[in-house]
């Protein structure tokens, strides 16, 4: 019988773990497609690095088949404009590489607004980076939000 191949703990495994939170860690890469049966792309979601003119480094969760509204996160996180942040200036910003950005790890280390789009609330679960490319979490949606001081609000460009 083959052993199942244990997955090496990601920093943010390991928080959560260490916080005693629910979640499955996952290898997976979103961006090339190739997803387990039990996954539907649309339960994955982007960690999006923006910056607001008036609060700063804030981010953006939501569905990597969806379109992140600028406008709808302004309103929602007090800003008048908010724009994605440079790729060059994302590391130094967040701590994570382009594909990396999670929300567990950003909130260890930088008290940014976090805005998590509503249909993750409606899922009950949501599918996020866990740190490193092609390693993901499944999680709650609530009990994520209510560990990175999240807000749930509609962030989605509509068509």
């Amino acid at each position: 019988m083959a052993k199942a191949k244990k997955l090496k703990k990601t920093l943010v495994d390991q928080i959560l773990d260490k916080a005693k939170i629910e979640h499955d860690s996952l290898a997976l890469n979103a961006l090339k497609d190739d997803l387990p049966d039990d996954i539907d792309k649309s339960d994955i979601y982007k960690t999006l690095a923006l910056i607001g003119d008036k609060t700063g480094p804030l981010i953006g969760i939501v569905p990597i088949t969806e379109h992140l509204s600028e406008k709808k996160l302004a309103k929602v996180s007090g800003n008048k404009k908010v724009s994605m942040i440079p790729q060059k200036d994302l590391q130094k910003t967040t701590g994570y590489v382009h594909g990396a950005n999670n929300p567990v790890g950003i909130r260890q280390k930088h008290t940014f607004p976090i805005y998590i789009d509503n249909t993750a609330k409606d899922k009950g679960f949501l599918i996020v980076s866990a740190g490193e490319i092609g390693r993901s979490i499944r999680i709650d949606s609530q009990t994520l939000a209510d560990f990175v001081s999240a807000d749930f609000a509609d962030l989605l460009e509509t068509h």
